[in-house]
């Protein structure tokens, strides 16, 4: 246990919130604060080869930039190179020369990790050759552990042993793995390597402290951690438990004080900015083996409801989600895929008809009386989104409802009220029709195609799968006269959601005829007239 050491990579992981933008100010206050609890060795920051977008210096961290900083003695400082930017056009050496233009006696940092998939780590391994031919200490990590089998690690731990590694590590990338797990693959690794191992593990189901202990208490002597977690989507160990836990395993007092005033002071706040740490979420993530961004770009995107997030985690636990893809993201929220169909006609109901929309918003609420007055005055085909129901039931003549992960947790709901449900009722999974029972439903297919409004006999396209857009195309195939709409309120100035409905409006009015019109307030770009005046 006395040979352990800690290697805190704060500003190297936590810069996928930030886009690695750290001050020099807090890097020191932060160093000392390692030396005081007695972290071995700080990670600073990735060597990025490409520059694309701004990134903040501890993307590059270059000799001239950790120059700058004050580094306590005795404070070993490392970076860390993705694999993949040595398998590029340029060449191994070549990215190697410009990466490192300094030998290990003239730099500052003395420790290089590398981070590889097990895909590219033979054709990584001899940069470190290069590099400890140099001077440098070389740590190998093999990320997303659990997708490789026990021929697979071994091959890793047996095939690294050839080459100068002063830590193997593996890293649980998806967070997903139990203390058995990480005793199992170190028992693999030990034998074919008998040199030191680390480990990094990720808080996605919250047992990234015990991982890290279960490895050590087997003999992992390289330990990460970051402070209060901060790290990439749910983020890491703690540096702050873990130091704590290291005082008894290494008998090594350490002082607190600094770290917890560093914490309190900048990285708290900075946690309740961005919104790092376990949540049901990412422990869907680690259950299923998703890549955490896929949860870190949801949470991050407000168009993206708690519907949408666990319709997509359960999309990407069925059809794989290991490997973050923007596009696969995109493609998992579309949830209806392939040709459109259905059975129900809403022309039969709506032609040449008023159709008036209630949307959730608090404008039906606010203005239910004079709704109610205007509905039984002028008999509009009333449709209601979901389960809106502010106004009398009596009132509402048809329901909508399209999102899958929304149906299914308003199924019981839905079976209590009176309505017929307008849906894509046989394009759903089996469960969810199983659910709905003997619910009344009106099958109207729905296909997605972004940028794209179209309206047949019985189905629609629609740009988005989100239920406005489902509904103005139902009443615009069902051929009404005007679509009358009400709590469409819209939401607060900077939501995102706000800029998708735009777009859904936008694209709607481009693909036929623009018969809306709001009868309750609404930020959106809709023609509104007052529900309390004459209406033509």
């Amino acid at each position: 246990m006395s040979d352990i050491k800690i290697l805190d990579c704060t500003f190297r992981d936590g810069g996928y919130y930030n886009a690695w933008d750290f001050s020099t100010p807090l890097i020191n206050t932060y160093l000392e604060a390692m030396k005081a609890a007695q972290v071995d060795i700080v990670e600073l920051g990735f060597r990025f080869l490409k520059n694309s977008g701004f990134k903040g210096p501890c993307a590059y961290a270059t000799d001239e930039f950790i120059r700058s900083l004050s580094i306590p003695q005795g404070l070993e400082v490392g970076v860390m190179l993705n694999g993949a930017d040595l398998l590029t056009d340029l060449g191994l050496v070549p990215t190697l020369e410009r990466l490192f233009p300094e030998t290990a006696d003239t730099t500052p940092v003395g420790l290089v990790r590398f981070a590889c998939h097990y895909r590219e780590f033979e054709q990584v391994l001899p940069a470190v050759g290069w590099l400890a031919e140099r001077g440098y200490k070389v740590g190998f990590n093999l990320m997303q552990i659990t997708e490789r089998t026990e021929d697979e690690v071994r091959h890793y731990a047996r095939t690294s042993k050839e080459w100068p590694i002063e830590a193997l590590y593996f890293a649980d990338s998806m967070g997903s793995m139990s203390p058995d797990d990480v005793s199992r693959i170190i028992g693999w690794m030990r034998q074919e390597w008998d040199g030191p191992i680390g480990v990094h593990t990720h808080d996605n189901m919250g047992q990234a402290l015990a991982n890290t202990l279960r490895a050590a208490a087997d003999g992992a002597t390289w330990l990460d951690a970051t402070v209060t977690g901060m790290g990439r989507g749910p983020g890491n160990a703690r540096t702050e438990e873990l130091v704590i836990e290291a005082e008894s395993l290494r008998a090594r007092p350490a002082n607190l004080v600094p770290l917890m005033s560093l914490i309190r002071e900048t990285f708290q706040p900075m946690k309740m900015h961005y919104g790092w740490g376990s949540n049901p979420y990412y422990y869907l993530s680690g259950k299923y083996g998703i890549h955490p961004t896929y949860v870190q770009e949801m949470m991050g995107d407000a168009r993206y409801s708690e519907e949408d997030m666990l319709a997509v985690l359960d999309f990407l636990r069925q059809e794989g989600g290991s490997k973050f893809s923007s596009d696969r993201l995109s493609g998992a929220r579309t949830f209806y895929r392939g040709e459109p169909h259905g059975s129900w006609s809403p022309r039969t109901m709506m032609d040449g008809r008023d159709v008036l929309i209630l949307g959730t918003g608090p404008g039906v609420g606010a203005h239910r009386a004079a709704l109610e007055d205007y509905i039984r005055r002028t008999r509009p085909l009333v449709l209601s989104l979901n389960t809106q129901s502010d106004i009398a039931s009596d009132l509402i003549d048809l329901r909508v409802a399209c999102h899958p992960v929304r149906l299914m947790a308003d199924c019981e709901q839905h079976a209590t009220l009176p309505q017929p449900l307008i849906t894509p009722f046989s394009m759903l999974p089996d469960d969810l029709r199983n659910n709905l029972g003997d619910k009344e439903v009106l099958d109207f297919g729905l296909a997605v195609s972004p940028g794209d409004f179209g309206f047949e006999t019985t189905h629609c396209v629609v740009p988005a799968p989100l239920v406005l857009a489902y509904s103005l195309a139902v009443a615009t195939s069902g051929g009404a006269k005007r679509i009358l709409m009400a709590g469409f309120d819209g939401y607060p100035a900077g939501d995102r959601r706000n800029d998708e409905t735009a777009d859904i409006l936008a694209v709607y009015k481009a693909h036929t005829r623009d018969v809306m019109l709001s009868l309750t307030p609404t930020r959106h770009a809709i023609s509104t007239a007052s529900l309390y005046g004459y209406l033509e």
